[in-house]
């Protein structure tokens, strides 16, 4: 059998690429203000699971959504720094680009919005 364009297993290069992904956090952190945002919003929110005592069912979908913005957070910055790399005048057909990989973000935001309203707002409506 023909291994060609297969490379032998890594632990080392596993390394490298998981230093690679936590640079890229490092560089989301600090260049992109709306992933600021995020965090803090994902902070209050994991401060609330705590509070409210949710259930495990609960802490799936906050997780899976948390990592769902900010995994399409990700791609929106490196689609918007690609655009910017490849045309860094003003072009239509790059404004649609940024603006569709933008609204991944703000669709994933909102029905993370109604989710944790679902989940909270009975508990907040019980504790007052």
């Amino acid at each position: 059998m023909n291994n060609k364009g297969f490379e032998k297993f890594s632990i080392n290069k596993r390394i490298k690429s998981a230093f690679y992904a936590l640079n890229g956090l490092k560089v989301l952190l600090r260049e992109e203000h709306n992933s600021r945002i995020h965090v803090g919003i994902a902070v209050v929110v994991i401060g609330a699971g705590f509070l409210f005592g949710i259930s495990a069912t609960e802490w799936m979908i906050v997780c899976l959504l948390i990592a769902l913005v900010f995994g399409l957070e990700i791609m929106n910055s490196a689609i918007e720094n690609l655009c910017d790399y490849i045309s860094p005048e003003w072009r239509e057909a790059i404004k649609k680009i940024k603006d569709l990989a933008a609204a991944a973000v703000f669709v994933a935001s909102v029905v993370s919005v109604i989710c944790g309203a679902i989940i909270f707002l009975p508990r907040i409506c019980d504790f007052f």
